[in-house]
Order: structure tokens, then C-alpha cells, then sequence
């Protein structure tokens, strides 16, 4: 078998191998103790999904630090010199460092090229890929936080001081303006219409190019990184009841089914990875309105 460390279970799941819990302490040689693959990465944060969906898929073994975001792990010294925005994932390969999820992406692409593959052959077909990935960063992304922390994460920030919240806000500095825009009481309802009505463009252009394509993917019958880059959206959509977005557009929910019953899907999001899992308030909140 060829240097990729496949693992496989009797039910035929990739597996990463057992893991310590996230620990940044050097070892007793002065560095810190490394596989060949580390993904420094939160169980419910969208950009570590994209990127763990990616490492399963290739079937490539990774040390998984799982990183508490409200205690601060991402702002510890250690990780900043790893990752100075103090963001999630960080992908670390023989030592050396690759941040943001989508550049992660595309280097585990270029890196580990045999074997199953996201990215067209043909050149044409990757820039599509890659304008795809541009809208996806800019547009659903981003919009997909604003009801993920009202509805999620405000009460965390809510117990913090206003000089706690502002010492957090400042040590993030590619969320500072976005957290701070927040603030404590959460966003206002202005912020949400626009984030929801942000998310519907995208609904519509998702399934428009599903449409063009002729399925089941973006770009047709291959799996990319456009839709591996769109799936923690759709999937946090779903998650918090936002799917009725795509009610009247069946593409995407037969698109979800699709990457759902992929092999890399289920290890991905393991039990945690849902803020409906994580967050029991969140889940009866949403559900009480349901029933209402």
C-alpha cells in the first residue's frame, strides 16, 4: 500500500488512529511531538469540517487536536506561532504549518495527489472549481455565522465583562470587527435579515449550478472541493432549521443526501460536531419553535 496509511474497519470507514487529547507542551527533545500529519481543528467549527471531510476522504492518517475555542486554546502562545490569527484549522505536515481551510485544501491536494482526487484535470473546470470556492468564502460562509452565534454562542458571551469581551475581540484579528459588531446582546435584527437573505442568493446558486451541471455535484459527476467547501454551510443550515431555504429548490436537498452518505461524511462529523449536540438549549429552542 502506498504511503498514504490507510486505516479500514470491518464496516470499511476511514479512521485517523487513536489520539491524546490537544496538547501543546513541547516534548523532552525541546520540540513539540509530531506526526506526519496534525490537524489542529474545533468539532463544530465549519472550516475544520471542510478540511477533515478532505483528510478522510484521501484516507490519510492525521493527529487530531481538538481545540476548545471558549477556552482559549486557539489564543495560546503555542498555537499562535503554529497559526497567528488564531483561527481553526491548522494543518501541520512534517512540521511545518498550512493555514486557512481552503488553502488546507488545495495543498493536501498538490501534496497528496494519488489516489481519490477533488480537482478537475481539466483547466477550465478548475478555475470554475475555484471561482465557485471564491463565492462560497465571500458569500454563505461568512453569513451562516451571523445566526450561528446569535443563536449558538451569544450566551457564552453574554457572562463575559465588556473588557473580557473586548480583550477577545482584539486577540482575533480576522473576527475582531465581526465580534465586535455582535457584541454582547448579539446581532441585530437588521444583521440577520441580511445574513439570511445573503444565504438565500446562495440556496439559489447553489441550485443553479446543480441545475447547469446536471448533477449530482457541482461541477457534475465529481466531487470537488467546491462542494466539499460549500458542505459545512448546507449542513449548519440543516442543523438549525434554516433548510426550509431549499424547500422549493429539491437540487440541494438531493445534493445533501448525496455528500451525507459519503464514506468521509460520518467521521467527520462525529457525535459533537452538530451545535445541536453540543448546545442542549440550542436544540430545544429550535425545537419549541418548530412546534409552535
Amino acid at each position: 500500500m502506498p504511503e498514504r496509511r490507510r486505516q479500514r474497519q470491518a464496516d470499511g470507514e476511514w479512521l485517523t488512529p487513536p489520539v491524546p487529547p490537544v496538547d501543546l507542551a513541547p516534548d523532552k527533545a525541546g520540540g513539540t511531538s509530531m506526526t506526519r500529519l496534525e490537524l489542529y481543528n474545533a468539532p463544530q467549527s465549519t472550516c475544520s469540517q471542510r478540511v477533515r471531510f478532505v483528510l478522510h476522504a484521501k484516507g490519510l492518517a492525521f493527529r487530531d487536536h481538538r481545540l476548545d475555542l471558549f477556552t482559549g486554546d486557539q489564543l495560546k502562545p503555542d498555537y499562535l506561532r503554529l497559526n497567528p490569527n488564531g483561527l481553526v484549522p491548522t494543518l501541520v505536515h512534517d512540521g511545518t504549518p498550512v493555514i486557512e481551510s481552503s488553502v488546507i485544501m488545495e495543498y493536501l491536494e498538490e501534496v497528496f495527489s494519488d489516489g481519490r482526487s477533488f480537482v478537475p484535470a481539466a483547466p477550465v473546470e478548475r478555475a470554475r472549481m475555484r471561482a465557485l470556492m471564491r463565492f462560497i468564502d465571500e458569500v454563505p460562509t461568512p453569513a451562516v455565522r451571523v445566526p450561528s452565534y446569535n443563536l449558538a454562542f451569544l450566551p457564552h458571551f453574554q457572562g463575559m465583562s465588556d473588557e473580557a469581551f473586548e480583550a477577545l475581540a482584539d486577540s482575533k484579528p480576522l473576527r475582531r470587527e465581526f465580534l465586535l459588531k455582535m457584541g454582547r446582546t448579539g446581532f441585530p435584527e437588521a444583521d440577520m435579515d441580511e445574513a439570511l437573505g445573503r444565504l438565500r442568493r446562495s440556496v439559489r446558486r447553489i441550485a443553479d449550478e446543480l441545475r447547469a451541471s446536471g448533477g449530482p455535484w457541482l461541477l457534475g459527476p465529481r466531487l470537488t472541493l467546491a462542494d466539499i467547501a460549500i458542505m459545512p454551510v448546507i449542513v449548519r443550515m440543516a442543523d438549525i432549521r434554516l433548510g426550509h431555504l431549499w424547500a422549493e429548490r429539491p437540487q440541494v436537498a438531493a445534493w445533501l443526501e448525496h455528500i451525507r452518505a459519503d464514506p468521509a461524511f460520518a467521521p467527520t462529523y462525529y457525535p459533537g460536531a452538530l451545535l445541536t449536540e453540543k448546545y442542549p438549549h440550542l436544540r430545544a429552542q429550535l425545537e419549541a419553535e418548530s412546534a409552535s
